[in-house]
């Protein structure tokens, strides 16, 4: 059998994990399931992209390719600019929609996610068209890694992956403010009563599940192309590695995604890609039937 579908869904995998950490630490700690998480990729991918069309103007030495990969130094630091951008955006839909629901119905909440998913979306649009748009156009030429074909970007990405989870575990486990954010996952009531600045807490929170999502969507314009249904495109495979995983696990998000990336690759390289989705929720339901709260998940 043929292997490569294994690269194609860690890569894939690793860019659904990523945005379905924000997922989880948004319903883990302000309890609801928050519809509008997919837009930050895309605004992410298009906040990106006009950093480095802007650098590229600007200094045109960023521009060109690094070594055997596909973009140029433009890019990445389009990126280190494009994740506080996108945290800044969540904060602010935070103060002038979420926070004014704070003690709504959940339903209520839910609702105001989906309507501002569809105002992002359609601002986007309007901003920008329907049309696709690339940060390159550089062909790369891959290499063979243990009988499967990997491109320099798959590599990079997956790197660069890797080293946001492994920042955002040392931030959750080894810092104050970690350990502020678990405590509000657990009881906000007491955490509050224990002097710790709840609202804070949720600030933090919407920055880093925002800075992710756009980590994410650069990896999706990389990958495949930018547009802005991509957030929405990405939206049910974001909320089935979160429930995969158990909700309010972080690694359970990113396992989570791997696993529905690597179901979608699978069912692709077998029996269609018209299939991805389905083998995907397959695989979801089943390990829901097995074990309810998911991989990771603690039982209430």
């Amino acid at each position: 059998m043929n292997l490569q579908f294994l690269v194609d869904g860690a890569l894939t995998g690793a860019m659904i994990g990523l945005g379905a950490i924000g997922v989880t630490l948004t319903y883990s700690i302000l309890r609801f399931a928050n519809f509008a998480h997919g837009e930050f990729i895309a605004w992410g991918a298009y906040f990106a992209l006009g950093v480095a069309s802007a650098l590229g103007w600007l200094v045109a030495g960023l521009a060109p390719a690094i070594g055997p990969f596909s973009f140029g130094w433009s890019v990445v630091l389009a990126l280190l600019v494009a994740m506080p951008l996108t945290g800044l955006l969540a904060l602010a839909l935070d103060w002038a929609l979420f926070g004014r629901l704070r003690a709504a119905n959940p339903i209520t909440v839910v609702m105001a996610s989906f309507g501002a998913s569809m105002t992002l979306r359609s601002l986007l649009e309007f901003l920008f068209t329907s049309s696709p748009a690339y940060f390159s156009r550089e062909l790369q030429i891959a290499v063979r890694v243990g009988g499967v074909r990997v491109t320099p970007d798959q590599m990079a990405l997956c790197a660069m992956a890797a080293a946001l989870v492994f920042g955002l575990h040392m931030l959750l486990t080894r810092t104050q403010t970690g350990r502020a954010m678990r405590a509000v996952s657990e009881n906000p009531a007491l955490a509050r009563v224990a002097g710790i600045d709840v609202d804070r807490v949720i600030k933090v929170t919407w920055f880093l599940g925002a800075a992710l999502a756009a980590a994410s969507g650069v990896m999706a314009g990389l990958i495949v192309q930018i547009r802005p249904f991509m957030g929405f495109d990405l939206l049910l495979p974001l909320f089935a590695a979160a429930i995969l995983g158990g909700i309010g696990s972080v690694p359970g998000a990113l396992v989570g995604g791997l696993i529905v990336g690597l179901a979608e690759a699978g069912a692709a390289a077998t029996i269609g890609a018209e299939w991805r989705a389905a083998a995907a929720f397959v695989v979801l339901i089943v390990m829901l039937l097995v074990r309810p709260t998911g991989l990771f998940g603690a039982r209430e």
